[in-house]
């Protein structure tokens, strides 16, 4: 039997809010065979999201195909509504809508294609763990004449699960406040031009000699968008958190840990200033809020998550608080051509986890689309 003790920032997860999930549509029917013999193959690697969390702990013994992966074949068409909420709308029945492990893949036949709903637990893992794991898996899943020799699977894909590798830390697996709100979301998305956001990189860099990134701007978009839309913000200021992956940052971690290689990071902003401010200079506040990442300023942060902890702080203890702030997760960068199950890649990747007062950054035809829930 596998066991390893979650990390501080995996407890943030520990009651199961936020799990990580995607439809993906494919317009050529998959092998499914093949997606069940990977599934299997590949437990050994990432055991983790096959295993089951209790205490503080996810422990591994065997692998089980019916309680992560679930098929089914249907007589209709699968189509894609023209709006982001109509989209929601339809496309999240076909989400389960509870897995008693860690990891479930729902797999769909229709008359035109086939849907994928990956859904992970995010104690597992954080974005991307889920589509380390799903690249993976396509990988394996491909028609091919020489199947992989474990060595070179474990040479290819074996991550590794030291969660903590920077400091020792024992969960006690205390039940937390599940602050998303069940019931209806309003949705929004806006597109964004990529020449709009370089126009604004460029003018800050002209006229105030700053550097401001792609994310700097688009989350200053998005948190004017949402504070324009929602009344229910504090009057005087707004936290916005942003997710920072610090797995390049932390040589313990690198590019092949799984699970959440995450630092989120929160700005209070003046609510008066995003009402007035042009976006350059919103980007400007949350470049110079964000913080240097290293080794040191990591375990910092670990540190504080435990204070939290130690003070039974749990109103504090939250990847962020939609009562009083927003979250704006960027996943422009998915690695759509390496979700290839033998068929080609996706025709469709639509996300289906939704969060209150939140943005999701995407990419879609060279551009940026927002896509706003509150």
């Amino acid at each position: 039997m596998h066991k390893i003790h979650i990390s501080q920032v995996d407890a943030l997860f520990s009651n199961g809010i936020y799990p990580i999930e995607f439809l993906l549509y494919f317009k050529k029917d998959i092998d499914t065979k093949k997606i069940r013999s990977a599934l299997k193959r590949l437990s050994s690697f990432f055991w983790p999201l096959f295993g089951e969390y209790r205490d503080g702990v996810i422990s591994f013994e065997k692998y089980v195909e019916d309680e992560c992966y679930d098929e089914d074949v249907v007589s209709k068409k699968f189509d894609i509504p023209e709006t982001e909420k109509e989209r929601f709308e339809a496309f999240r029945h076909y989400s389960p809508p509870d897995i008693r492990g860690l990891f479930l893949l729902k797999v769909t036949q229709f008359r035109n294609g086939m849907i994928l709903v990956p859904k992970m637990n995010h104690l597992a893992g954080d974005g991307y763990s889920y589509f380390y794991f799903l690249s993976a898996l396509a990988v394996l899943s491909q028609q091919t004449s020489f199947p992989l020799k474990s060595s070179l699977m474990k040479l290819l894909f074996k991550p590794h699960h030291r969660r903590t590798t920077l400091r020792d830390f024992s969960f006690q697996g205390v039940e937390l406040e599940d602050l998303q709100q069940n019931g209806s979301y309003k949705l929004e998305s806006d597109e964004i031009l990529r020449k709009d956001v370089h126009s604004v990189i460029k003018e800050v860099s002209r006229s105030k000699n700053l550097r401001v990134s792609t994310n700097d701007v688009l989350s200053a978009f998005a948190v004017q968008k949402l504070v324009q839309v929602q009344q229910e913000f504090p009057r005087e200021y707004v936290e916005l958190t942003i997710p920072i992956d610090v797995r390049r940052h932390i040589k313990e971690y690198g590019r092949r840990f799984l699970g959440n290689g995450l630092m989120l990071h929160t700005i209070k902003l003046k609510k008066d200033d995003i009402d007035s401010l042009a976006s350059e200079e919103i980007a400007i506040q949350i470049r110079n809020s964000m913080p240097y990442v290293s080794k040191k300023s990591y375990i910092d942060y670990l540190r504080y998550l435990e204070g939290l902890i130690a003070g039974r702080e749990w109103e504090r203890f939250k990847p962020f608080d939609p009562r009083c702030g927003c979250l704006v997760t960027n996943i422009s960068r998915l690695p759509v051509n390496k979700l290839d199950f033998g068929t080609g890649p996706p025709e469709l990747i639509f996300p289906l986890t939704i969060e209150k007062n939140s943005t999701t950054i995407l990419a879609w035809d060279g551009n940026f689309i927002l896509r706003f829930a509150y």
